[in-house]
Formats: structure tokens, C-alpha cells, sequence
């Protein structure tokens, strides 16, 4: 049997063929369905078979051993290869989407820029730029219910925190602070202060919020924090200035 150390891991689009007999005596006869998988090879050297439906894996794991899968199993490269196609013809379609929405929303047509993400989200629910795009879009309309969903999705979404879409989540909190939703912009930074959180500028927004919500007791908490992160923070050392001269005398 071939060792796992000379060839690569197992890992693609692989088929079964499944026999059954239909009817009995004289009118029985056989058919054969197939049935497609995706199969990944794990460091133990067992694969994972997973039922593979039109657009996505299904159903439990099934753990194979190697001998048993070599003997039941087919690999199907060409359909590998069309998926592969399909799959890279589809983030173009949801790279060129957001990027008209981004142009729309830039020039402050929030409706087409809406259309634009959402086409984009329906080939990618889980396209981050694009959540973003449309959650920008209900706040500059002061559609807050709907920017409230939006931000409740993107709470659950960790790659919308990911350092290559930082200008992009510090932009949005921005957004909601300064269209007054203070409460929400909090809830917002504090998700992305938990993955990112050593990022100044999340700190110098949660000072802003809190300190729009009436709370300069942690705001000052916030700034002291983000300029103990970066000393140079220009704006954090500006608000923190304003909050030493508005604070009462012997407080």
C-alpha cells in the first residue's frame, strides 16, 4: 500500500457507486446510482467523507480508513476542476459587485449601492465588504432597525475583524456613533476590541461613545488606556485635554 509520506494528501471531490436491485424474480433488474463526497485527509492518515450536494458538503463526517476508501471511492479531478471554475467565477462576480456598490455608496447613491450588495451577498452571504457596504448604506438612510440587523450579523462574523478589513470596521463604528447610536457603536467596539485589542483607535471610539452617552468616567478610562498603546494618539491627547478642563474643580 502507498505511504501517506510519498504522495499528497487526500483531499477532493470523489464518487461511490451504489447498486440496488428494483422488483424480484423475472422483472428484477439493477441500477446504479452515484453518489459524490468530499474527502480530506487527516495527520492520523483516516479520511473524512462528506455527502456532497450541488453547492455544498452535507450531512455527518464519515471517518474511512485509508484501505477502505482506495477500494470504494473514485476520484472525480474533472468535476474537482469545474467546481474549482465555478467557485472562482463566482468570487469575481461578488469582487465586481462590491466594487460598483462601493462606487454607488461613494457617491452617495445608497440605493444602487444597496442592489450592488446585495447581489453580492446573495453569491456570498458571508461577503464581509459587503455587509459592511450595505449596513453603511441603512445608516446614512437612517434606517437604524435595519443597521441594527446589520450589526448583529457582523457580531457573529469574526472575519470582520480580521486586520484586512480594519478601515473597514472602524469606519462603520464611526457611523453609528456619529448617527447617535452610541449603545450600538459600544456593542460594536467591544466585539472588535476582543479580537483586535491592541488597537488604539478602538479604544479612542469607545472613549467618543461613552463619552456621547454621558459616561466620561470611562471614557477618560479609554483614552488613558489607548495612550498607553500609542503616546502619539494626536486626537486621543486633544480629548483628553477637553475632559481634564471640563472636569469640575475637587473632582
Amino acid at each position: 500500500m502507498d505511504s501517506k509520506h510519498n504522495r499528497p494528501p487526500i483531499r477532493g471531490i470523489f464518487s461511490q457507486t451504489k447498486t440496488t436491485v428494483i422488483g424480484s424474480g423475472a422483472t428484477a433488474r439493477k441500477m446504479e446510482t452515484v453518489l459524490y463526497f468530499f474527502a480530506r485527509e487527516n495527520e492520523d492518515g483516516i479520511i473524512d467523507v462528506q455527502h456532497l450536494g450541488e453547492e455544498v458538503v452535507f450531512g455527518p463526517v464519515e471517518r474511512v480508513s485509508l484501505d477502505e476508501f482506495l477500494k470504494t471511492y473514485q476520484s472525480e479531478p474533472e468535476l474537482s476542476l469545474r467546481r474549482a471554475r465555478e467557485d472562482a467565477d463566482r468570487q469575481r462576480d461578488v469582487l465586481h459587485a462590491v466594487a460598483r456598490g462601493d462606487k454607488f455608496l461613494k457617491n452617495g447613491k445608497t440605493f444602487s449601492a444597496e442592489f450592488e450588495y446585495g447581489k453580492a451577498l446573495s453569491l456570498d452571504e458571508e461577503c464581509v465588504r459587503a455587509t459592511f457596504g450595505i449596513g453603511q448604506c441603512y445608516i446614512l438612510r437612517g434606517e437604524q432597525d435595519k443597521a441594527r440587523a446589520v450589526l448583529e450579523r457582523l457580531l457573529r462574523l469574526e472575519a470582520a475583524f480580521e486586520a484586512q478589513h480594519k478601515h473597514l470596521f472602524n469606519e462603520f463604528g464611526i457611523s453609528l456613533r456619529r448617527s447617535g447610536m452610541h449603545a450600538e457603536a459600544l456593542a460594536y467596539y467591544g466585539r472588535a476590541v476582543e479580537l483586535c485589542p491592541n488597537d488604539e483607535n478602538l479604544h479612542y471610539n469607545m472613549a467618543r461613545a461613552s463619552h456621547a452617552m454621558g459616561d466620561t468616567e470611562v471614557a477618560s478610562l479609554r483614552l488613558a488606556y489607548c495612550l498607553t498603546l500609542n503616546p502619539d494618539h494626536a486626537e486621543a491627547k486633544q480629548f483628553q485635554d477637553f475632559l481634564k478642563r471640563k472636569k469640575p474643580a475637587g473632582g
